[in-house]
C-alpha cells in the first residue's frame, strides 16, 4: 500500500434521518489510497445506509463526504463513476439478456465521449471508440478468469460468476474508489476464498482502492488493511483487523457481553 497522508475517502459526521429513526449517527472515517477497508457491523447497523450516501442514493441530514479533497455531496448521483467512485451491489444487477462480454461494455458507458449525432451518423470515431470499449473489456474479462463465458448470456450463468461479471463491469470504468456491498453473499467456502484473491488482485493490479461492506468475518478480517465497525448507525471501532477484533464494544455488539 503507497504512503499517502491524504486520504482518498473521507467520512466526517455523516447523520442520517428517516422520520424520527436515526440510521446513521455522527459517522467519520478516512479510507485511504491503495487500502483494502473493511465496513462491518451487526444486522442493521447502517452500513448499506452508509454505502448508499457514499454513492448518492441517499442524501446525508448531516456532516460531509469528500473524494480526493472534493464533495461528494455536491455531484449528482448519475456522475459518481465519472469522478472514480464503483459500486457492486449484494443482489447482482445485470442485464440478464445481453452477454458477459456485451454486459462489461455497458460499464464503460461513463468513460465515453461520442455523443448522439456521432453514434446516430456512425462516425469513423465511434468505431474507434467502440472497439477500445470491447478490447478493455475483453481485458477485464480475462482479469476475471471469464473467458471461458464471454459470449454467453448472463442469464443462465451461476450466481458466483454473475458475481464476477458484475465485478468486472465495475472495473470497467476505471473507478479509483470500488464499494463492494457484501461480495461474499451466497458464495460457499471455496468461492469466498477465490473472491479474496480476486479482491486483491483489484487492488494490487488493477491499482484501485477498496471499500467493502461483508458479513463474512474471516474474509474481512484477512483481507482488510483496516476495519470500520459500526452498530446502530453509530461507529464503535476504527483500526486494523487484530485491534478491532480485540475490542469490547466489537465484541459486545456481536456477542452481546465484552469477553
Amino acid at each position: 500500500m503507497p504512503e499517502n497522508s491524504t486520504p482518498l475517502l473521507s467520512v466526517r459526521g455523516v447523520t442520517l434521518r428517516f422520520g424520527g429513526v436515526v440510521a446513521l449517527d455522527d459517522v467519520s472515517f478516512d479510507v485511504m489510497p491503495g487500502q483494502i477497508a473493511g465496513l462491518i457491523g451487526p444486522n442493521g447497523a447502517g452500513k448499506t445506509t452508509l454505502f448508499n450516501c457514499l454513492s448518492r442514493l441517499y442524501q446525508p441530514s448531516a456532516g460531509e463526504i469528500t473524494f480526493e479533497g472534493q464533495s461528494v455531496l455536491s455531484v449528482p448521483r448519475h456522475k459518481i463513476p465519472m469522478i472514480g467512485i464503483g459500486r457492486t451491489f449484494q443482489n447482482v444487477a445485470l442485464f440478464d439478456r445481453l452477454t458477459v462480454l456485451e454486459n462489461v461494455m455497458v460499464g464503460r458507458h461513463s468513460r465515453t465521449s461520442a455523443g448522439f449525432v456521432e453514434n446516430a451518423l456512425r462516425l469513423p470515431s465511434v468505431g474507434r471508440e467502440e472497439a477500445t470499449i470491447r478490447d478493455k473489456a475483453m481485458d477485464l474479462i480475462a482479469f476475471m478468469n471469464l473467458a471461458a463465458f464471454t459470449h454467453r448470456v448472463v442469464a443462465g450463468l451461476p450466481f458466483p460468476i454473475r458475481k464476477r461479471v458484475e465485478l468486472a463491469r465495475a472495473l470497467a470504468a476505471e473507478p479509483k474508489l470500488l464499494l463492494l456491498d457484501e461480495p461474499a453473499a451466497g458464495l460457499n467456502h471455496d468461492e469466498v476464498h477465490t473472491l479474496e484473491g480476486q479482491i486483491r488482485r483489484v487492488r494490487d493490479v488493477q491499482g484501485v482502492t477498496v471499500l467493502l461492506v461483508e458479513h463474512h468475518m474471516s474474509l474481512v478480517m484477512s483481507v482488510s488493511d483496516k476495519v470500520v465497525v459500526v452498530n446502530f448507525g453509530r461507529k464503535i471501532a476504527d483500526g486494523s483487523p487484530e485491534n478491532v477484533r480485540q475490542n469490547p464494544d466489537v465484541i459486545r455488539a456481536y456477542l452481546g457481553t465484552a469477553a
